[in-house]
């Protein structure tokens, strides 16, 4: 099938196009995205200034010859531009961008210029683009896409969110596009119209960026607007989403059997209803990636691969080779019969709902920064396998009230920086509740953290028991991303088990 109604596609100096060579255009954001930016406006004539918040990064930038404009000059020019680009990370609050709406002066984001770039010929036929969105699972079912569409023999090249900018990529030769985009990227996307695009899931996260559940379930969604629609009816608000869908094909994935327009799984088979009649495509046993979560991700991905004629062979081919992504439910160590597991990607309360539920009884390391997320409800869900808890980072305390509502008798490590802590023994709850001062001394913070958490873990597993870093938090108050959070935890497992 062919995709839905489209617009025109756009092309540099045609109508009221921003882009047309000479319109000034500003760029907000000086990281890769804006780097990105900037390399892909450069050919195409138009007139570009760069402003930041950061001071050294326009002084950098200003040295190569790029012109930049001071951010708290920028509302008051807001005019003086046709187009904004700016980098994902801005939210629509932000003062220039703000300004920019005032002024009826369009922003796009750097996906939004992508899109645009592609349909209009400049590197060649249009790609077919496959999106994943979600609150979580969007890399390892983006990543499961890529090996799906290359083992079918297609041209396919893996971008977004996870990994190198849409941008940078586009003059590769490819005929598939395996696109990881987060919120931040699909607000400023309003044109973006996929071949097909998956809502994995949606749960509450960067509410303080959205603004409302609403505006973020809203902006998932834009990935339901192309050709197939493809959402997890086992979540009930990604299955609205794709009720309310424009889509002319709309398919759902479940972990039951699937009804006709549906993947599930049907006595221990992943098997495609929608795209085929009864097509047995995997066993769920031989997904490499634990728990339910796996299934559904890969569910998912075998629809966006189905979507665009991908084989039962090559999707039964790619996931008997796929091997997890860094800090994804990693393994790190088994020591004593304890495993100690890396899931720092759990960012949010569903992914770390997603990833203690792999596993049967969890030492759960948990906290940093909620982003304005509840985590009663995932505390209630989880509370049956939960050992004990190690408790970091600013929002620890949130999580440990919590504990103490709905887990009372789970035992909770908190770990903090501060020397003015004091110790609680059982608070008044009932819940043994300990507050421990982390000897930070001459080490980065990271580290002390981490060799306190792995301490404190091996004091309270048992064998068989799992230490699992799901934090449901970000990582930026303690740490400079959850990479370098889940290597501090590897390497901290390490040097106490050797």
């Amino acid at each position: 099938m062919r995709p839905g109604a489209r617009e025109e596609p756009i092309r540099p100096g045609a109508r009221e196009e921003p882009i047309r060579p000479g319109a000034r255009v500003l760029v907000t954001g000086a990281g890769v995205t804006g780097r990105a930016i900037l390399a892909a406006l450069a050919p195409l004539g138009v007139s570009a200034t760069l402003t930041d918040d950061s001071p050294t990064a326009l002084t950098e930038y200003a040295r190569r010859g790029v012109a930049v404009l001071d951010p708290a000059d920028a509302p008051a020019r807001i005019t003086d531009f046709a187009l904004v680009v700016t980098s994902p990370g801005f939210p629509p609050t932000n003062a220039v961008l703000a300004a920019a709406a005032a002024a009826g002066v369009p922003v796009w984001g750097d996906v939004e210029l992508a899109w645009r770039l592609d349909r209009s010929g400049i590197f060649g036929p249009p790609r077919r683009w496959l999106v994943v969105t979600g609150t979580n699972g969007k890399t390892t079912t983006t990543s499961m896409l890529y090996a799906m569409l290359e083992a079918a023999g297609l041209r396919a090249v893996l971008c977004g969110n996870i990994g190198d900018p849409v941008l940078d990529l586009l003059d590769r030769p490819a005929d598939v596009l395996a696109v990881e985009l987060s919120s931040f990227q699909l607000h400023w996307a309003p044109s973006l119209r996929p071949e097909a695009g998956v809502v994995l899931n949606v749960a509450e996260d960067h509410l303080d960026w959205h603004g409302s559940m609403e505006a973020y379930a809203q902006d998932k969604a834009r990935v339901l607007t192309g050709r197939v629609a493809v959402a997890g009816l086992d979540d009930s608000m990604a299955a609205r989403l794709l009720a309310q869908a424009p889509a002319p094909v709309t398919v759902g994935f479940r972990l039951g059997e699937p009804a006709t327009g549906e993947l599930g799984v049907r006595a221990g088979m992943l098997v495609d209803n929608a795209f085929g009649r009864d097509v047995e495509l995997v066993a769920a046993a031989d997904i490499p990636v634990a728990g339910p979560v796996g299934v559904l991700d890969a569910l998912a991905a075998a629809a966006l691969a189905r979507a665009v004629g991908v084989p039962a062979e090559a999707i039964r081919a790619a996931l008997s080779g796929f091997r997890v992504g860094r800090h994804r439910a990693e393994v790190v160590a088994v020591v004593d019969d304890v495993t100690y597991v890396d899931d720092s990607k759990a960012t949010n309360p569903h992914a770390a709902q997603a990833s203690i539920g792999a596993h049967q009884r969890v030492v759960w390391v948990a906290g940093g920064l909620l982003k304005g997320a509840s985590v009663d409800e995932l505390v209630v869900a989880v509370a049956d396998r939960l050992a004990a808890v190690v408790l970091i980072g600013r929002d620890a305390s949130i999580v440990g009230n919590a504990l103490s509502r709905h887990a009372p008798d789970v035992p909770v490590v908190e770990l903090v920086t501060g020397e003015d802590s004091g110790v609680r023994e059982q608070d008044e709850s009932g819940v043994t509740s300990v507050t421990r001062v982390v000897d930070v001394g001459d080490r980065p913070v990271a580290d002390a953290v981490m060799t306190a958490v792995v301490a404190t873990a091996r004091e309270l597993a048992r064998a068989g028991d799992t230490v699992l870093l799901a934090p449901a938090g970000a990582s930026f108050d303690q740490f400079q991303g959850y990479g370098h959070r889940g290597d501090a935890f590897a390497a901290a497992v390490r040097a106490a088990t050797r």
